[in-house]
């Protein structure tokens, strides 16, 4: 029985189709979520051309997320959420939609290597529950960073042990690929239990 849907938006750089967004589809699915993916107007391009395309311009990446969220059933608590570019852009979008919460993985904090240039603003005052998986060595925002960043008392963080942007560790880590992602699915569904 499905108890929330959830659309799942790509990365800048890959679309629906990659391994990570496949592995959290079907780790969520064994939960009872229905995951929809879909792929940005850029990236269906893309997929056309055979070549890599930037990204489309926020108003546009908005309107496409939009666009999915007004095609599903009402009734099921809805929740909507990304890897990295997608969570940003859903998290862009919430307050105007009737999703429950949203839940970002591997939020782009900032440009790698560019901690000044912070992509938090919307953030500091959001009102709807949004649930942050986090590696603690992201490029795009290190544990130590955010952890100083004064983010809405609405967004909870989750960090992955020794995690990179995809929640990979590094060989001589003790933790793993597979746990990490286990334990981001267990994160999700927590917070989508709560506030459902």
């Amino acid at each position: 029985m499905t108890w929330a849907n959830f659309i799942f938006a790509h990365g800048a750089g890959a679309g629906m189709e990659s391994e990570f967004m496949q592995t959290m589809t079907e780790k969520l699915t064994q939960h009872g979520v229905s995951v929809y993916l879909f792929d940005f107007p850029y990236m269906q391009k893309a997929k056309e051309l055979g070549k890599r395309r930037p990204p489309d311009k926020m108003d546009k990446l908005e309107q496409a997320f939009l666009s999915e969220i007004s095609q599903l059933d009402a009734s099921i608590p809805l929740f909507i959420g990304g890897k990295s570019m997608g969570g940003r852009v859903a998290s862009m979008i919430l307050e105007k939609t009737e999703a429950q919460g949203c839940m970002c993985l591997g939020y782009p904090f900032h440009p790698p290597g560019k901690p000044e240039k912070l992509r938090t603003e919307h953030l500091l005052e959001l009102k709807k529950p949004l649930l942050v998986v986090q590696g603690e060595k992201d490029t795009f925002g290190k544990r130590d960073e955010v952890e100083g960043y004064p983010l809405s008392e609405s967004i909870k963080v989750v960090y992955l042990q020794d995690g990179d942007h995809s929640f990979k560790p590094p060989k001589r880590s003790d933790a793993t690929l597979e746990g990490n992602l286990d334990n981001a699915v267990d994160a999700m569904i927590e917070f989508m239990g709560r506030h459902s």
